[in-house]
């Protein structure tokens, strides 16, 4: 099982160290006392603390529509970028910028512009998962898990 540091568990979480360990005391994250005197997060704890955290973070306005999309993120328009065919779309939804290609059409139809408020949905048959490698030791080859 993963643990994280409290200063890991921070920028995992996108906050300050301090307020991890004020989580932690207050037992509103559960952390462990490691031998050394150090406070660690349990990986499983800390993403269920991420999800229940994130739960109403980007509510979806009022009139928005019936979806089976389940990826929603509410936002507004930072930039615009458009030529003959596509255009480029940029969206800031709290902390996350969205970037969508789009028809010129579509951006010309639905007035979107910087500025306007808008919903990004994501579907996706593919999503792709990276995790960091291991570092290089003596004998180690940098992958996953160690040597």
């Amino acid at each position: 099982m993963p643990t994280y540091s409290i200063g890991q568990a921070a920028g995992l979480l996108r906050v300050s160290p301090e307020t991890v360990r004020r989580w932690a005391d207050s037992g509103r994250l559960p952390a462990l006392r490691a031998p050394d005197g150090t406070r660690a997060v349990d990986g499983p704890a800390l993403a269920a603390f991420a999800k229940e955290r994130a739960a109403g973070l980007h509510p979806l306005p009022e009139r928005a529509a019936a979806t089976s999309v389940r990826n929603s993120f509410a936002g507004i328009v930072t930039a615009v970028r458009v030529d003959d065919v596509a255009a480029l779309v940029e969206i800031q939804s709290g902390p996350h910028r969205i970037v969508s290609v789009v028809t010129r059409e579509s951006v010309e139809q639905l007035g979107i512009e910087v500025g306007a408020s808008v919903t990004a949905r994501v579907k996706s048959t593919e999503v792709y998962v990276d995790v960091p490698l291991a570092p290089k030791g003596p004998g180690g080859s940098g992958a996953p898990g160690g040597s």
